[in-house]
C-alpha cells in the first residue's frame, strides 16, 4: 500500500487550530490518514465517530451533552457532511475550551463535501477552523515511491482514487471505478439530501464528460435532460461540490480582447473521466479524441494540487482563439502562462504566443509527458510534469 504523503501543513493546522476539516471525495485516504495521524503525531488520547454508522448517529440525540464527554482529546468525526448542524454546538465547545486555556488540536473532522457545501447551516466556526483537502494519488505521491523507474501513464490512466490505482488489474480497476460511479449517484449524493433521480444524474455526470475539457452550454444540456438551465446548474455545482468535477474559471484581467468568459469543465479524476467515456484500455484512450483533453486534465490536476493558496489559477481565451491552458498568478510579480501538450515533440501555436503578451507572462512554459527540459522560441520553456511540479514548488 502506498502511503498518502502526510502534509506539514495538516501538522502545523493541529497544533495551532483548535479545529481542522480535512476535506476531500468518498474513498480517497482520508480516514486511514486521520487514524496515522492520531497513532503517530497527537500526544493525547484521542476517539472517532463515525456519522454513516448508526450506532454513533444515535449517541448524537443529545449532542452536545455526548461531545462535551470528549474534554481534553481529539475527537474524529467523519463524514460530517451528513450533520452540518454540529458546526453550532462545536463552536461553542471550542470557545468554552479555549477559555479554559485548551490551545492543541480539538476536533479533526473530515467531510466529504467542500467547504462552501459543509457551510450552508447558519453557523460556521470561522476564525477556529483550518480547511484542508486531501486529493487523489499525485503524481509526486507516485514519484517518491520509485523515482527511476515512475511512468505517469498507469496513473493517468486509472487515475489517483488508491483502490483504482493500485488494484491488481486495469479490469479490476475499472470495476472498482464502475462500483464508485454507481455507489455516487445511487447512495452518497440522496445521502446528502439532494433528491436528483439517478439515472439523470449519471446521465448528466456522463454529458460533461463527453465536453470535458470544453466550456458548457447548460441550456442545451437542460433540454437533453428536460430540465431547467437552473437546474442543469445546480447539478454542476453539486458535483463541483463533491470533488468530481472542476470549473476553471477564466482570466479575469485587463485586456481590450473578447473574452471568454464561461469556465472550462473537467472532470477532476481523469480514472472517472475514462470509465464514464468506456475507455477501458490503454491503448483506446490513445486512439480517443479526448486523449488531449484528458492529459490535459491530469496535469492541471497535479499543478493545482501542488499549488498554495498564494497562487490563483484561471484559463485565458479570446474570440479569435488565442488561448493559454492554464496561467498561474502570484501577488501580482509572477504570471506563468503554461500550455499542457501530450505529444512528446510539443509545437506550440502562435494563438499562445499572443496570449503571453496580453496577459504580460513573467515566465511560459509547455508541460508536457517527456522528462526532458529544453527552451523553445519566444521565451518558452519545455518541461516535464514531474519536474514542473518540482520547480513550482521552489517557487511558492
Amino acid at each position: 500500500m502506498i502511503p498518502r504523503l502526510l502534509n506539514s501543513d495538516i501538522l502545523q493546522a493541529l497544533q495551532s487550530m483548535p479545529a481542522v476539516a480535512l476535506l476531500g471525495p468518498r474513498q480517497v485516504g482520508k480516514t486511514t490518514l486521520a487514524h496515522e495521524i492520531a497513532a503517530t503525531h497527537i500526544d493525547k488520547q484521542t476517539a472517532y465517530m463515525d456519522l454513516e454508522r448508526e450506532s454513533d448517529l444515535a449517541r448524537l440525540s443529545d449532542a452536545e451533552s455526548y461531545l462535551r464527554r470528549f474534554e481534553n482529546q481529539l475527537l474524529i468525526i467523519d463524514e460530517l457532511q451528513l450533520r452540518p448542524d454540529l458546526f453550532r454546538i462545536l463552536r461553542g465547545l471550542i470557545d468554552t475550551r479555549i477559555r479554559a486555556g485548551e490551545t492543541s488540536a480539538q476536533f479533526l473532522l473530515l467531510g466529504s463535501a467542500s467547504r462552501d457545501l459543509l457551510q450552508q447551516s447558519s453557523e460556521t466556526l470561522a476564525g477556529r477552523i483550518r480547511y484542508l483537502e486531501l486529493k487523489p494519488f499525485t503524481v509526486p505521491e507516485i514519484h517518491a515511491q520509485d523515482p527511476l523507474g515512475f511512468n505517469p501513464e498507469k496513473l493517468w490512466f486509472r487515475g489517483g482514487f488508491p483502490k483504482s490505482y493500485l488494484a491488481a488489474s486495469d479490469d479490476e480497476s475499472w470495476a472498482w471505478r464502475s462500483d464508485f460511479v454507481s455507489s455516487y449517484v445511487e447512495r452518497d449524493i440522496p445521502q446528502m439530501g439532494l433528491q436528483i433521480p439517478a439515472s439523470r444524474m449519471r446521465r448528466f455526470w456522463t454529458m460533461l464528460a463527453h465536453l470535458h475539457g470544453q466550456q458548457v452550454n447548460l441550456s442545451e444540456i437542460g433540454k437533453s435532460l428536460e430540465v431547467s438551465h437552473t437546474t442543469t446548474r445546480n447539478y454542476l455545482d453539486i458535483l463541483t461540490d463533491l470533488y468530481m468535477v472542476r470549473q476553471l474559471q477564466p482570466w479575469a484581467g485587463n485586456t481590450k480582447k473578447r473574452l471568454i468568459k464561461s469556465p472550462k469543465i473537467y472532470i477532476r479524476d481523469t480514472g472517472l473521466l475514462h470509465n464514464l467515456l468506456k475507455i477501458s484500455a490503454f491503448d483506446d484512450l490513445l486512439g480517443h479524441p479526448v486523449v488531449g483533453a484528458s492529459w490535459e486534465a491530469f496535469a492541471i490536476e497535479n499543478i493545482l494540487a501542488r499549488l498554495s493558496d498564494k497562487w490563483s489559477a484561471s484559463y485565458y481565451r479570446t474570440s479569435g482563439q488565442s488561448e493559454i491552458d492554464l496561467i498561474l498568478e502570484k501577488s501580482h510579480k509572477e504570471t506563468w502562462a503554461i500550455e499542457i501538450k501530450r505529444s512528446a515533440a510539443p509545437k506550440i501555436r502562435s494563438g499562445f504566443y499572443t496570449a503571453c503578451e496580453d496577459i504580460q507572462a513573467t515566465r511560459k512554459f509547455v508541460v508536457y509527458s517527456g522528462t526532458e527540459r529544453f527552451p523553445m522560441s519566444g521565451g518558452v520553456e519545455a518541461v516535464g510534469i514531474v519536474e514542473f511540479l518540482e520547480l513550482l514548488n521552489r517557487a511558492d
